[in-house]
């Protein structure tokens, strides 16, 4: 009984997998990596009379999620080039999962046109010119103006005093310079505005336009962080026009929004 519980004493805790080395945008949260390793140790410990614990069905989706939102991330942060070709299992080493949950995350990408496959190579970055993103604010300003300057007419004071914290999360993204939490913000406080006219089907299209609008076009350099600043700044202006029920002002702003876009 004493030789049993040194050697419980003696056993060496699961060490993480991934490299200290990892760019922040690149890494995958403890818990995803761990998953594996704390499902042996969950096997371990059930009694003789009592039946294994089930693992949870959602852990490979889960796992698959969050490499999906770190690519995401890392296509927003020019990490991932555009025209440049990478593998899963390159890109599995550097998250520290194996090469399934990303070849599934850059599937989705390729869904939704970030990356397109190479066969026996793995996934290529697209590479996007000033007209797609043209094109892009183009149909978002068809689908957004119109519902946001109803909303203008409609919608109390106070319903949008709430956004007031997602217009500072995104000036304080951009404050820093991080194109990655700045785009999801800048993602979320548009979501949100047009969540307030009740259809979900909308809500939806517009994220995906306005995701796909985000990515950085080839050979171009970064957005510098002076521009996601006068970004942040319109969202700003344009909550306090809104809050002040000034629908000249919040035309004048949600139209010159889109039309810098393009630009």
């Amino acid at each position: 009984m004493e030789q049993g519980r040194a050697r419980e004493q003696a056993r060496p805790p699961y060490a993480s997998v991934a490299s200290a080395t990892t760019p922040a945008s690149l890494r995958v949260p403890e818990q995803a990596r761990g998953e594996q390793v704390r499902g042996e140790q969950v096997r371990g410990e059930h009694t003789h009379s009592e039946p294994p614990a089930p693992r949870p069905a959602v852990q490979r989706h889960s796992v698959r999620g969050q490499i999906l939102e770190a690519l995401r991330a890392a296509l927003v942060d020019g990490q991932l080039v555009p025209g440049q070709v990478y593998s899963a299992p390159a890109l599995g080493a550097r998250f520290g999962v194996s090469a399934t949950p990303v070849r599934e995350a850059m599937q989705q990408l390729a869904i939704e046109g970030a990356v397109e496959v190479v066969p026996n190579r793995g996934f290529r970055v697209s590479q996007r010119g000033p007209r797609e993103l043209a094109e892009l604010a183009e149909v978002r300003a068809l689908i957004e103006v119109p519902v946001m300057l109803r909303l203008a007419r409609t919608v109390p004071p106070a319903r949008w005093c709430a956004l007031r914290p997602l217009a500072e999360a995104a000036v304080a993204a951009a404050a820093v310079g991080d194109r990655a939490s700045y785009a999801e913000s800048d993602r979320a406080f548009h979501s949100a505005v047009l969540a307030l006219c009740g259809n979900e089907q909308l809500v939806m299209v517009a994220d995906d336009l306005h995701r796909r609008s985000q990515w950085p076009l080839g050979n171009t350099p970064a957005t510098h962080r002076a521009d996601l600043l006068a970004d942040a700044a319109e969202h700003t202006a344009l909550l306090d026009a809104l809050i002040a029920q000034d629908l000249t002002v919040v035309q004048s702003l949600v139209r010159e929004h889109f039309t810098g876009a393009e630009s």
